[in-house]
């Protein structure tokens, strides 16, 4: 299966499960909130959450084990600049209210200015990021 193909059929998928979600259940699936709902949890609101979750990290590891070619995961970055990504990445969702799931799909899906600015700042940081860590850093 080709690239582009295997990409459609990931964004029709992630799509499709945005909006199966907003509509059976009246929530936004931005992963950053369901996430929070789990590590703060509030009672009787912890089950779908934990389920969803296990999807994302399920359907991952399907795609891997039963798509032949299919990409592996990078082992060769630092622990540490993981772990100060994912504080960053973290701090970054709490700060824009939202993460990429939420802004980029659910928001500009329901033509919100709000997620618009903030998909616009997480490609610019992610363009910025990517040619830092490649041309200007030694991770590359």
């Amino acid at each position: 299966m080709s690239v582009w193909m295997t990409a459609t059929a990931g964004g029709v998928l992630i799509g499709l499960s945005a909006v199966l979600l907003l509509w059976l259940t009246g929530r936004i699936a931005g992963v950053s909130g369901i996430a929070g709902g789990v590590l703060v949890p509030q009672r009787g609101d912890v089950a779908w959450r934990v389920l969803f979750l296990l999807g994302l990290v399920a359907a991952g590891g399907l795609y891997m084990a039963f798509v032949p070619g299919a990409s592996l995961p990078r082992t060769d970055f630092p622990r540490a600049g993981l772990v100060i990504a994912g504080l960053l990445v973290g701090f970054g969702t709490r700060m824009g209210s939202g993460c990429t799931s939420g802004h980029g799909v659910c928001g500009l899906g329901r033509l919100s200015p709000r997620s618009l600015a903030a998909v616009a700042m997480f490609v610019t940081t992610a363009v910025v990021t990517t040619f830092a860590v490649r041309h200007l850093g030694s991770a590359a």
